[in-house]
């Protein structure tokens, strides 16, 4: 008898955001639906997925570099495939194939469904396959492919897309030309997904979106416009929260990313009402000048977005609140950052992702080169403003030293595998010895005793629950 051949192995490779993480399970999903299993490594593997980003700087550079290596990758075993997919993918389109001629595949943001029909494809032609679509299909399978089978990193946590697409013009992203515009997801699809994540033993779900907050505005529009007279013109977001958080096996719920000139009271009502919704709001500011917010189409003033964060924390209890912002947006002054920091300063942040502004093509930001900022100018006030925010970010966690937090342990710690990190409820990491059996995906207790600007330290104290799946397998999404 003739041995059966092994099977064939791959690796995805994720860059960027949630959105992109969430995209690369279901690719590896997709992928061990056609047979193929994860290699631990790349020099192991016969399938080479990288699902790209386009958001930061040297982005292409990185991708191409990438390939570059790939090629000698690719050349030393006979059936080895590259596949390029992703918002990069999506912008630089058959740029891709022209600059790396050996890739196989490259498939955009809306393809996501079409990988594994794209590698044979490529395989049985031997030729190498583009394929971009403009827009979301509006198909559950297409515009949210909920039925795809979606390998998850972990066990006891998910990702559940609610929304895709924006319909927003800020001049720094590019996120609406690679993503497209909003599409909101069934309501009772959603729900229907996280009660199956629950049966499979998830315990913490995080709501996904572009614009996550404006969740429903156009599923409302719609039904306007279809004679639908009863529907409100209220964005949903607040009743999702609640519906999901009561889905029984169901201990944590997130949500990101939102914007704030889309924050609603309600969304901060359900927030405190609903015990599994957790106590983080991941709220990004960009820049402390008016002027600025005006030239990036942010919709919002500093001032009213210090409002809404004074809303915030005063109806949601020991609410962590996390930002992003950006240094070196064109055009802006030594005034323009004092702003940002004193706003910066007044909001007093559990931690912040500070970037320097980097121009993506394709972006109004990245047309007004008259405008751009030293790169030494932009290096120090990056460094001004790290001291601002890691000031109230140590700020915070010294006050939580003493308290008994509850974590979600998440195993070894990356960089001291002596020790093993749990995070809590607000987000934040806490790093401890493990003294006692635990398991990745338990709740337990821990009494935080050091803080950093960054994480906590504590000791573990007690396992509340232990993990409920059983097993490691890919998993059907919905």
């Amino acid at each position: 008898m003739n041995p059966q051949p092994e099977p064939r192995t791959y690796v995805v490779r994720t860059f960027g955001c949630q959105m992109n993480e969430h995209d690369s399970e279901r690719i590896a999903g997709l992928l061990e639906s056609e047979g193929l299993s994860e290699a631990s490594v790349e020099d192991d593997a016969d399938v080479i997925v990288l699902n790209t980003c386009c958001i930061r700087e040297n982005a292409d550079n990185k991708l191409y570099g990438k390939l570059g290596w790939l090629k000698q990758w690719k050349e030393s075993r006979d059936g080895r495939q590259i596949v390029v997919s992703g918002c990069l993918a999506q912008k630089d389109r058959e740029l891709v194939a022209r600059r790396a001629p050996w890739v196989d595949v490259v498939m955009g943001t809306h393809n996501v469904h079409r990988a594994g029909e794209l590698l044979r494809s490529a395989a049985g032609t031997g030729r190498a396959v583009t394929e971009i679509f403009d827009a979301a299909v509006f198909d559950d399978h297409v515009l949210f492919p909920s039925a795809l089978p979606a390998r998850r990193e972990v066990d006891h946590a998910a990702w559940v897309t609610i929304q895709i697409g924006c319909d927003n013009n800020c001049a720094f992203c590019i996120v609406p030309a690679v993503r497209g515009a909003e599409f909101s997801r069934p309501f009772d699809d959603i729900v229907a997904e996280v009660r199956s994540l629950a049966d499979d033993g998830v315990s913490e779900i995080t709501l996904l979106g572009q614009n996550v907050n404006s969740y429903g505005r156009d599923l409302q529009l719609a039904a306007r416009s279809a004679g639908d007279t009863e529907a409100r013109l209220r964005p949903l977001f607040a009743e999702l929260l609640a519906a999901c958080g009561q889905v029984p096996g169901i201990r944590r719920v997130r949500f990101t990313s939102p914007h704030p000139k889309d924050m609603r009271a309600e969304t901060f009502a359900a927030m405190a009402a609903t015990p599994t919704v957790c106590e983080h709001l991941h709220y990004p500011l960009q820049s402390g000048s008016d002027r600025l917010l005006a030239v990036m189409h942010r919709g919002y003033t500093a001032e009213r977005y210090l409002a809404r964060l004074a809303e915030a924390r005063a109806v949601v209890a020991d609410l962590a609140v996390s930002t992003d912002i950006i240094v070196g947006f064109p055009g802006e002054t030594d005034a323009d950052f004092a702003r940002t920091l004193e706003v910066a300063a007044q909001a007093e942040y559990d931690y912040a992702y500070t970037f320097v502004f980097s121009p993506r093509e394709g972006t109004e930001a990245a047309a007004m080169t008259d405008l751009f900022v030293d790169p030494a100018v932009a290096a120090e006030r990056f460094q001004r403003l790290r001291v601002v925010v890691e000031h109230s970010a140590l700020h915070k966690h010294r006050a939580r030293i003493g308290r008994i937090e509850e974590v979600v342990v998440e195993g070894p710690s990356k960089k001291d595998p002596s020790l093993w990190s749990g995070r809590t409820r607000q987000n934040k990491l806490v790093h401890f010895p493990p003294t006692v059996p635990v398991r990745v995906g338990a709740y337990a207790t821990t009494e935080v005793t050091g803080a950093a600007p960054h994480h906590l330290t504590g000791r573990l104290l007690e396992v509340l629950a232990e993990p409920r799946h059983r097993r490691r397998i890919p998993v059907m999404a919905g």
